[in-house]
């Protein structure tokens, strides 16, 4: 019989290992385990959960549960290089995110949530970024872009892309 492949590389694992003293024990682990994995394959898919659960000593679906309770992760497939939160809190809104958000998409040829075909981006609405002296704004990958318009926005992105390459 042939072993699975495993998801999880040894580097993810000596990172989610290294983590351990800070911790009061394994499950606390948990979501960070979740980010380590997720930042290398920008996504946990169902494999990803059973390994970690396995590293942790814990059931899949306690790993699940954990990782299904934040928006934040995608477990389909990855997102892209650059992920673009288009911030739709009333500061935002009353500036014109909403309008941001569809132009973005449109511009891209995706919906909210979706991923360009290049996969190089994707773009999701976030309920707050707590930048309202900034609205509307995006938090592409790490970095704030502050009082977008459509016509910034989409040169702005350039630059977050740029990096992610």
């Amino acid at each position: 019989m042939i072993a699975p492949k495993r998801v999880l590389t040894e580097e993810m694992v000596a990172q989610i290992e290294a983590l351990a003293p800070r911790y009061p024990n394994r499950r606390a682990l948990t979501l960070p385990a979740i980010h380590i994995v997720n930042a290398e394959l920008r996504h946990v898919p169902l494999e990803a959960v059973a390994e970690i659960a396995a590293v942790l000593g814990l059931a899949p679906a306690e790993v699940q549960d954990t990782l299904t309770f934040y928006q934040f992760f995608h477990q389909e497939k990855p997102h892209g290089k650059v992920r673009a939160f288009v911030c739709r809190s009333v500061s935002c809104a009353l500036r014109g995110g909403d309008q941001l958000l569809e132009h973005l998409c449109h511009k891209n040829g995706i919906e909210p949530y979706g991923t360009t075909a290049d996969g190089e981006l994707t773009i999701e609405p976030a309920e707050c970024l707590g930048a309202c002296d900034f609205a509307p704004c995006i938090l592409a990958n790490d970095d704030l872009l502050k009082n977008m318009t459509p016509e910034t926005a989409a040169a702005a992105l350039k630059q977050p892309r740029a990096k992610a390459t």
